[in-house]
Parts: C-alpha cells; structure tokens; sequence
C-alpha cells in the first residue's frame, strides 16, 4: 500500500519535515504558555485542517477540548485517531459533538461553558464545485459567512483570548463565490477586532485532504476506475501537518487582525497532472493516456487485474470559477515577512467600516430570501461589495466531471 504521506513529502511538497518546524521550535515556550491548561473549542474540527490542527495544539496540553463538527462518523474516527497515537496527550476533560454551530444547542453549551480561552473554527464550503445554482451558493453563504457571523455574536458574550477563522488563498483576487465568500468573511471578523483579538490565514492546497481530487486518486483506484484532472490549473500544496501547523501559529502567536500564509514560491506550484502521473509511478503503474472521458472508463471496465497501464484523462479547464494560479496577497497589502521563517503575515488590516458590511449582509439576506433569486443576482450583490471579484460564468461546473 502506498504511504500518502512519504508520498507527499517526496513527489509533492518536495519537504522532509514540516516547513514550519523551525517556527514551532522557535516558539514552543510560548505556545505552551499560551495553551496549557486552557480551554479549547474547535468547530469543523473532524476535517483535514481541523484535525490537523488539533493533533499540532494538544502537545502543549490544553485543559479541556470541545470539537463540534457536523460529521459524526468524522468525530468518531478523530477520537479514535487521537486515541490511537502513541504520546498524544489527550485532556481529561474531552467531549465532540455531532451539531451546526449555528443550533440552539451549540449556543447553550457555549454559554453553560461560559465561552473558551481558544476558538478555532475550520466550518466551511471549501469547494469550488459548491458553486452550481442559487441554492448552492445559497448554501455556501450561510456556512462561510452567516452563520459565522452570528459566531462572532456569541463570542462577544464570552470575548476568547484568540480566534482564529479559516481562509483560503482563494481570497486573494477571487474568481470563485467560494474564494469571494472567504474574502468577505475576513472582513467580517476584522469587524470584530475591537471585541477580541482575530487571526486568519489564506493557505495552499492540502494534499489528499478529505474530498480533494488528489484523495479521489486513491478512491477510484481502489475501485478501479479512471484518474482524471486539469492539465493547465496550477497550485501550491502543503502536507495534511502543515496545514493544522500554519492555523495554530496563526491562531496563537498572530497579533489582532492579520493574516497568515506560507512563504511559498512560485516555483513550488504543480499541476494536479503531473501528480496524478506520480501517484501512478508509485503505485506500480504507467499512465494511459486517454482521448476523452468515454475512453478513460472503457478501458478501465476492460483492463485486467494485474494490468501495468492505468487510463487516466487530462483536460484544460472550463468550469465556472477554477484560476489558473494562485496568489496569497494582493497589491496595497502590507507584508511582514521577517517575523517568522517559513510564514508571511498580512498586517496593519483595516477593518472595513462595519455600516458597509452590515449593508451588504442586509441586501444580501433580501436577494436569498426572494423565491425567483438567480446565481447571477447573488454574484452581482457579491461584486459590489468586492469590486476585485472577477467572477466569470462559462455555463459549466464540476458536477459534469469524472
């Protein structure tokens, strides 16, 4: 069986050991300082960068750990997870549950808690693909902004130490809802910032993260079925560690209102290609080029077991919202890169003023309450309050790919 994360290290990242190892090190006092005997909450926490983040926090032993996630089947392979690890420290006082941030229930806990020293919320539509429709969208907005808006409410009763929101480098000049949508809720807990300290980070891809396409790879081998992927689309990639490494440094040692990313360059970008072709040489195959979707699957109902050719098929990319590379910062940001070694901030944020986000959250809940909305109304709402979204509609999304 192929190791994904030697695979990772040595085919993708091209990195040994986590780049941001030296940072940790740097600072471990502090984080200890800042984390023992604290209490933690941690919402998306069964996903990749979630869990991720907290298996690179408990080291320096928080008190208590709450992680609330949506997927129970997640929250229960996370504990067996954490379980199972030899030397992870797990709290005494440890409790997941299955609920919406954004229930009832989840706002009588927060308060019968009397709020967390940390919160971390990893809760997001991370999908370009989320974009199809108006209730797509509709879905997206109420997840990355809406209800992380009324979070920021609840927080205020019980102001935490540190919060720290997920991003995406997909914020930075977006062309996608799902990166606008991002972007947006950045100035939204900017908003906050005179309330309690507020940290982000836009980061890379993560690699073979949970619903990626790079973990499709390993599910359509396993039922052995054709790989297919762009050719021409081109991204960062960090390990599964580094991503849950980048949010904890972010979240604990940021100051109020930046934003974090890695110091990547731009010759570490892949395609997901050339990946796949790698992927394949290590697992015992050599790719078979195929003309077209149709004739990817023929030949992979019809390959024998042991067969050494493995059919894949590459395509350039026409789906609504996919960009051809990506950026962590855009011109007029100011940048401190000396702080840390492997991490770059966003710093000095300008909260944008709260009567114009509370404007547009106002159009907005008019235009998705309305039964005859369009997609292309929301994305019109959407580019007036972010002039730089360059959002394109070809007609086409993911849903029609293998």
């Amino acid at each position: 069986m192929l190791n994904i994360s030697q695979f990772i290290s040595s085919q993708i990242t091209g990195r040994p050991a986590s780049m941001f190892l030296p940072d940790i090190e740097a600072n471990r006092e502090r984080l200890n300082a800042l984390v023992n005997g604290k209490k933690l909450l941690v919402i998306g926490g069964a996903g990749t960068i979630g869990s991720s983040f907290i298996r690179a926090i408990l080291p320096f032993r928080p008190a208590q750990l709450v992680v609330v996630d949506l997927s129970e089947n997640g929250l229960t392979e996370l504990t067996r997870d954490l379980r199972s690890t030899y030397g992870m420290y797990v709290p005494e006082d440890y409790r997941t549950y299955p609920l919406n941030f954004a229930d009832p229930v989840f706002e009588k806990l927060f308060r019968q808690n009397h709020g967390f020293h940390i919160v971390a919320n990893f809760s997001a539509h991370k999908h370009v693909r989320s974009e199809k429709d108006r209730w797509s969208v509709q879905a997206l907005l109420e997840n990355n902004v809406l209800k992380a808006r009324r979070l920021l409410d609840l927080l205020s009763e019980f102001p935490p130490e540190h919060f720290f929101c997920v991003s995406t480098d997909k914020a930075a000049n977006p062309v996608n809802i799902m990166g606008a949508s991002k972007r947006i809720m950045e100035d939204m807990i900017m908003a906050s910032s005179d309330k309690f300290k507020v940290c982000t980070a836009r980061f890379a891809n993560v690699a073979f993260s949970n619903g990626s396409l790079l973990a499709g790879f390993i599910e359509r081998m396993m039922k052995h079925q054709p790989l297919s992927s762009p050719c021409d689309v081109r991204r960062y990639f960090v390990s599964p560690e580094e991503s849950g490494q980048i949010c904890m440094l972010a979240c604990l040692l940021g100051r109020n209102r930046e934003i974090f990313f890695p110091k990547l360059g731009e010759e570490q970008m892949m395609t997901f290609s050339s990946i796949a072709d790698r992927f394949l040489l290590a697992s015992g195959h050599t790719p078979k080029y195929c003309s077209c979707e149709e004739e990817a699957r023929r030949f992979a109902a019809e390959m024998p077991e042991d067969s050494e050719e493995y059919p894949v098929y590459y395509f350039k990319s026409d789906t609504t919202g996919e960009k051809d590379f990506e950026e962590f910062y855009v011109p007029g940001e100011h940048l401190d890169l000396n702080r840390f070694r492997a991490l770059g901030i966003i710093d000095s944020v300008q909260p944008r003023p709260v009567a114009e986000l509370n404007r547009f959250f106002s159009e907005l809940s008019v235009i998705l309450d309305r039964p005859e909305t369009t997609k292309a109304e929301i994305v019109a709402c959407m580019k007036q309050y972010l002039p730089n979204f360059m959002h394109e509609e070809k007609g086409k999304n993911l849903d029609r790919k293998m």
